[in-house]
């Protein structure tokens, strides 16, 4: 990518390399979509020809311009927005994300906003002053979507499994706490990744494609033991980002199942309880009356004939 976009700055030196080229050059997660300016494209082949797409800004042009493996968009750019990263110019980290967050469908914003903001790249304010009335995104199309996704941001989260765990849980109705801190029996504080506190339902995503590394998924299993005898964990559901990204229904299904389970154990059990009394001491005696049966299990008499 380096190169393809190295090669057509020769030939356009006021070409600015942007949207998912820029992402790729400051590390940002961008979750494949079709590929740009395709209307109907199957996913293997939207994520192929998304790789394989140069985007870049041309504040000179209006409009946009496609060419094979190019996408030119004409926007207003300010030199303060131009940065260098590994000999190319591309935009910075904050004018990166905001085009991301008006480009990309809202899932995918959500997941590229939240690698920035936790990495401290920009911040909240930063990104809400251009897509308000008086910046540099005012007037673009989209821009109210940006916002709104701007909402649903969370710098806590730790991966782009986890950002869209939170969106599945949200849109699902479920708001456990993100990132919450938990004590260990010795008082060292663990986070997890997600908690319903009130329940005492603990949430993780795991899997060494986002953790970093098969070593640092093997020390997120050891960390399981300890964070299953924490003060306030009664239990812990762990997902895979396959699970996240693939099998959403699946692990929201189990979410709620062991949310319903966990407030049935909390729940007074109802049920009615007999109070045995004397009660024939009680009854005024009547000529000819059977009395009745006490509760020491005393019997009425029989009548000879």
């Amino acid at each position: 990518m380096r190169l393809r976009l190295l090669a057509v700055q020769l030939r356009h030196p006021g070409w600015v390399g942007s949207h998912r080229t820029a992402a790729a050059a400051h590390g940002i997660p961008v979750l494949p979509t079709p590929a740009v300016g395709a209307k109907a494209v199957d996913r293997a082949e939207g994520e192929e020809a998304v790789q394989g797409v140069v985007e870049l800004i041309d504040p000179c042009r209006k409009g946009q311009a496609r060419t094979p493996g190019v996408v030119v968009h004409g926007l207003r750019l300010a030199e303060h927005e131009v940065t260098v990263v590994d000999g190319v110019r591309v935009t910075t980290a904050l004018r990166t994300v905001c085009d991301l967050l008006m480009a990309l469908p809202t899932h995918a914003a959500v997941v590229a906003a939240d690698h920035v903001l936790a990495r401290g790249l920009t911040t909240r304010q930063q990104i809400a002053e251009f897509l308000g009335p008086e910046g540099t995104g005012a007037g673009r199309r989209n821009c109210r979507a940006a916002r709104m996704a701007l909402a649903l941001t969370d710098p806590a989260a730790g991966s782009p499994a986890e950002s869209m765990a939170r969106l599945h849980l949200h849109g699902a109705g479920l708001y456990p706490e993100s990132q919450a801190p938990v004590p260990t029996d010795n008082g060292r504080l663990l986070r997890v990744d997600f908690l319903f506190r009130k329940e005492g339902l603990a949430l993780e995503v795991e899997g060494h494609t986002w953790h970093g590394s098969r070593a640092a998924h093997q020390n997120d299993i050891l960390r399981f033991n300890e964070l299953t005898a924490c003060r306030g964990v009664r239990r812990v559901l762990r997902f895979s980002s396959a699970d996240v990204f693939f099998r959403p229904r699946l692990m929201l299904r189990t979410v709620e199942a062991a949310l319903a389970a966990l407030r049935e154990e909390d729940a007074p059990r109802s049920g009615s309880s007999i109070v045995s009394a004397d009660v024939h001491r009680t009854i005024p005696s009547h000529k000819g009356a059977i009395p009745c049966p006490s509760s020491t299990g005393s019997r009425p008499p029989t009548t000879r004939r």
